[in-house]
């Protein structure tokens, strides 16, 4: 394993879903502070599911970042969460970042997974991505129907801008132990609605754009008709019942605290992304 002294540019960092809404992010965070990009993907010939190819892509990097692919808080995301996380200590990966998410009760197996693993550990519990209203299955009923239909209600969230959350991680990695044995909460600015972010939405692509609630169950049906599996959809409804209570209608200073800085405001992501014709039907 690379040695490294004073600051950490020249970490070798591994990172899975390194194509992925939050991995590309964390990639392009870590090449920009000096550190050498290791990525994890199924094109790779990495595969979450296949603990065979675990070992090529870890052996001798110094850190990982950890994102399990379809939720933190899935069914199996513990078990192989906690055996990947062994089988990186073994082999010197002692620091690993795995990205969690703020309220998700689901997912504490998997950072309790982690814990116990041997490893230097750090476990980033982020809010809403304010990404999932640009990438992802939401932008295309925005985009094509002007409309999106989600179980939200007018619960509040203070959206993040993933490249914060890559900003955190990668901060976390090059810190040394700063960071390690610590859950880091990070959220967006501001509250709002799911109907007042799409208002934003609205207001800066000139489209008219409506935001209609339905409750979970309902939900769990359209998903049903776009090809979801029945084993994921119970899983999926459920999370959505609990995390779009209220729980995290609050702010979290994980951004701050790390970075020293503000978060991005959804604001300016809403502004980049419609300038970009992301949202153009």
């Amino acid at each position: 394993m690379t040695q490294n002294t004073g600051t950490e540019q020249g970490l070798t960092v591994v990172v899975t879903g390194a194509s992925g809404r939050t991995g590309s992010r964390v990639a392009e965070a870590a090449r920009a502070a000096g550190m050498t990009v290791r990525a994890a993907s199924r094109t790779r010939g990495f595969d979450w599911r296949d603990r065979s190819t675990w070992a090529q892509v870890l052996r001798g990097a110094d850190a990982a970042y950890l994102v399990y692919p379809s939720d933190v808080g899935a069914p199996d995301a513990a078990d192989a969460v906690g055996c990947l996380a062994r089988e990186a200590v073994g082999l010197g990966v002692r620091r690993l970042v795995l990205l969690s998410a703020r309220g998700e009760e689901q997912a504490r197996p998997t950072e309790e997974a982690l814990r116990t693993s041997g490893a230097q550990w750090t476990v980033v519990r982020a809010a809403w991505f304010a990404q999932n209203f640009s990438e992802g299955p939401l932008v295309a009923e925005l985009r094509e129907h002007g409309e999106l239909v989600f179980p939200g209600g007018a619960v509040r969230e203070p959206f993040i801008d993933v490249r914060d959350i890559a900003d955190v991680v990668v901060a976390a990695i090059g810190a040394g132990d700063r960071y390690a044995g610590q859950v880091l909460e990070v959220s967006g600015a501001r509250l709002l609605t799911f109907g007042e972010a799409v208002a934003e939405i609205a207001a800066a692509t000139g489209r008219e754009l409506s935001y209609r609630a339905v409750p979970a169950r309902e939900y769990g049906e359209r998903l049903a008709g776009f090809g979801v599996p029945p084993e994921e959809l119970d899983f999926v409804v459920d999370l959505f019942e609990s995390l779009l209570d209220g729980r995290n209608a609050h702010l979290s200073d994980g951004v701050r605290e790390v970075l020293g800085r503000e978060p991005r405001d959804f604001g300016q992501f809403v502004r980049e992304a419609a300038t970009a014709g992301v949202w153009k039907p």
